[in-house]
C-alpha cells in the first residue's frame, strides 16, 4: 500500500489490533480496507465520510439486530467506523456468468428469506421508516405535476402511497439488496452494506429487479421480471403483480435522486426498466 492511502486509514482503537489494510474501494460514502485481525482472520474496516454517516450509519442497528443472519456479523463499531465480518470474494453478480441468471435470482430469495425472518428482539429505534425514505420521489412528482410534464414520476408516487398506506408487514430492511451486495463466503450466501430501514418486505426485492447495473438488458428482459416477480412474491407471500408494484416505486425512487443529481443518463436507465416492469405488470 503507498503513503498516500495509509494516511486516509482512519486512526482507530488500539484494542481492535488490525494490520495489512488493503484499500478495496474509495466511494463518495466511505473507504473500504480488508484488513487482518489479531489472530490472523479477514475483516474488513468501513471508515464513513459525512454523506455516509447521514445514510448508511444506522444500517449498524440493523447488523446488530439481526447478529449474523443472512448479514455480515458487526465485529466492532467507534463512531463512523466499522469493522465487519469479511463477507468473501465471490458476489451474486458472478453466479450469472457462470449459472445463469435464473440460479442467481434464486441465491437472492433465499438470501431475502433470511433477510426477513421473524425475531423476538424489539426492532431498532433508529432505522429509517420507508415513508420517509420515499420523500425525493413524491417531491419530484410534485415538481413534474405543476410543471405539467407527463412523466413516470406521478403515477409511481401514487403507487408508492398505496403500498405505503398498506404494508403487507412492517420489517426492518436492507434497503439496498442488489447483486454486488451480496457475497459468497465461508458462511455462504451474506448480504453486506444495509441501509437500516424499516417497513414492507416488498422494498428489499425491488432493487433487485433493476441489476446488475452493467446488464441493463437483463433488466429490461420482460422473462425475467417476470420470474423474479414470481420468485419474490413466493419468498415473501405476496403476489407476483404487488412484487412489480414494488419494482415500479423503487425504480422511480432511484431515477428521483439521480435527477436531484442532474445525472440524466442514470436516471433514463432507471426509467426504462420501470417502463418494462409496468409493461410486465399490466399482464398480471
Amino acid at each position: 500500500m503507498n503513503t498516500g492511502t495509509l494516511s486516509r486509514r482512519p486512526i482507530l482503537p488500539v484494542r481492535w489490533k488490525l494490520q495489512a489494510a488493503e484499500l478495496l474501494a474509495d466511494t463518495p460514502t466511505s473507504r473500504v480496507w480488508k484488513v487482518l485481525r489479531e489472530d490472523g482472520r479477514p475483516a474488513v474496516l468501513k471508515a464513513l465520510k459525512p454523506l455516509g454517516v447521514e445514510d448508511e450509519l444506522r444500517g449498524k442497528y440493523l447488523l446488530r439486530w439481526r447478529q449474523g443472519f443472512g448479514l455480515i456479523r458487526l465485529l466492532r463499531a467507534a463512531g463512523p467506523n466499522l469493522l465487519l465480518e469479511y463477507a468473501g470474494e465471490r458476489p451474486l453478480s458472478a453466479v450469472i456468468a457462470s449459472d445463469g441468471d435464473s440460479a442467481a435470482t434464486e441465491i437472492a430469495a433465499d438470501v431475502l428469506a433470511r433477510l426477513m425472518a421473524p425475531s423476538t428482539r424489539p426492532l431498532p429505534a433508529e432505522l429509517q421508516p420507508l415513508r420517509e425514505r420515499f420523500q425525493p420521489l413524491f417531491d419530484k412528482a410534485q415538481i413534474d405535476r405543476d410543471a405539467g410534464r407527463n412523466s413516470h414520476y406521478p403515477a409511481a408516487a401514487a403507487i408508492a402511497q398505496r403500498l405505503l398506506d398498506s404494508p403487507v408487514a412492517h420489517c426492518p430492511l436492507h434497503g439496498d439488496l442488489h447483486h454486488d451486495n451480496i457475497y459468497y463466503g465461508r458462511r455462504g450466501w451474506l448480504a453486506i452494506d444495509p441501509k437500516g430501514l424499516v417497513g414492507d418486505p416488498g422494498f428489499d426485492a425491488a432493487n433487485l429487479f433493476f441489476n446488475p447495473l452493467e446488464r441493463t438488458d437483463l433488466c429490461l428482459d420482460h422473462a425475467r421480471i417476470a420470474f423474479m416477480a414470481v420468485t419474490f412474491g413466493a419468498t415473501l407471500k405476496q403476489s407476483p403483480r404487488l412484487m412489480l408494484d414494488h419494482a415500479i416505486a423503487y425504480g422511480a425512487l432511484s431515477a428521483a435522486w439521480h435527477a436531484g443529481d442532474a445525472n440524466a443518463i442514470d436516471e433514463a436507465r432507471e426509467l426504462s426498466v420501470v417502463a418494462a416492469v409496468s409493461e410486465v405488470a399490466a399482464h398480471f
